[in-house]
């Protein structure tokens, strides 16, 4: 008699349960505010779409980069855009061999070339003598960027010291 009590509040404690959840839920979204139909807003118009054609544009990142001499220069593997988007440099993993002894230089867009790129096996040519590049300063992350470029070309950049 005893379990068929304790059977019977625990059922009502069951039923009772999600009707007083339901009851408590309803309770806390009565005070919450809604925003009137006619102020809703309206959906953003569709993104613009532009097709580029496959022998028009290449991705670089990972790109051989080769001097005007045919010299290996190393691989692009990343592109510096100043606080409006604008490109101005590429990073160059520059020297050693397999990634061993490897630096990376920063070099201005504009000492680029990229006329003789019509597939991934084919490289960008820089501007400058492998001599140039060799003496450059190092890239590091949280420095000033110092960018080197081909002659009469480099426009200075404003950033904080």
């Amino acid at each position: 008699m005893r379990i068929a009590i304790l059977v019977a509040i625990l059922m009502a404690g069951l039923a009772a349960g999600p009707a007083s959840s339901v009851a408590q839920d309803t309770g806390t979204t009565q005070g919450a505010r809604t925003a009137p139909a006619d102020a809703a807003k309206e959906p953003a118009p569709p993104p613009s779409v532009t097709v580029i054609g496959a022998k028009d544009a290449h991705g670089i990142l990972g790109r051989e980069v080769r001097s005007a001499a045919n010299e290996d220069m190393g691989r692009v593997v990343d592109v510096i855009v100043d606080r409006d988007g604008t490109v101005r440099a590429a990073v160059i993993d520059f020297g050693g061999f397999l990634g061993v002894g490897s630096r990376k230089i920063v070099v201005d867009w504009k000492a680029l070339r990229f006329g003789g790129v019509a597939n991934k096996k084919d490289s960008i040519t820089l501007e400058l003598t492998k001599a140039q590049v060799a003496a450059a300063p190092e890239y590091k992350e949280d420095a000033p960027v110092i960018v080197l470029g081909a002659a009469g070309r480099l426009q200075p950049w404003d950033f904080d010291h």
